[in-house]
């Protein structure tokens, strides 16, 4: 894989390089506890997810509280490279990072793979730096998966959901012209993929103007 790919991948300060393993890993599969759906409305049309509440609690509710507190709306997909993922939730239209809340703890742990389509939490070097942002599998890509908790870059990524309608928005974002633009030196689709909304199937759309959270901080691109 080219270097600037390993580079880019969800602002890590180093080049990926996590093992590959033998070990079985599950696929995310229907469970008998009701997990939640939420929609992405995006400029280039919507994203149904089904949150894995019963693999990945954690990483839910953190989601879950953006969603609620209206911080996706006005937010966009900044980084889209074709056979890899797509990855949003912290840049506005302006490609300034918002505040967020602290951190959740890595359940990447869970069993679920990093298989096209699921939904999974990005990060730092840090295993257990994820805040509001994630990405989108385009492929099954194991690289990403949990082998051990030895360092950061054997922890992978944690997978918490998968889209359930509209993949084929998720590849037309991953297959929109790119450029440089902001803090980013490529990737970044042109035009940009603007979240205008989320909201939990069955519950009301949350307001558009997000509130900053109060015990946030900004997380700064590496």
């Amino acid at each position: 894989m080219p270097k600037y790919l390993l580079t880019a991948l969800l602002l890590l300060a180093a080049p990926l390089a996590v093992a590959q393993t033998s070990k079985p890993v599950a696929t995310p599969a229907a469970s008998p506890v009701a997990n939640p759906s939420v929609v992405l409305h995006t400029s280039q049309g919507d994203i149904t997810l089904e949150l894995f509440a019963d693999k990945s609690p954690k990483s839910v509710a953190n989601f879950l509280r953006y969603v609620h507190e209206g911080y996706y709306a006005g937010t966009v997909f900044h980084r889209a490279i074709p056979g890899y993922l797509v990855q949003g939730g912290l840049y506005t239209k302006e490609l300034q990072p918002r505040r967020t809340h602290s951190p959740v703890a890595s359940e990447a742990d869970n069993g679920l793979s990093n298989s096209r389509g699921t939904i999974a939490v990005a990060r730092g070097a840090d295993p257990n730096s994820g805040t509001s942002q994630f990405f989108i599998n385009l492929v099954d890509d194991r690289r990403l998966d949990y082998v051990g908790n030895q360092s950061g870059l054997t922890w992978g990524y944690t997978v918490f959901g998968k889209v359930v309608k509209g993949m084929d928005v998720v590849d037309k974002i991953a297959n929109m012209p790119t450029r440089a633009q902001g803090p980013f030196a490529a990737d970044v689709p042109n035009p940009l993929v603007i979240i205008e909304s989320v909201n939990v199937v069955g519950e009301e759309t949350p307001a558009a103007s997000p509130t900053a959270p109060a015990d946030g901080t900004t997380h700064k691109s590496t």
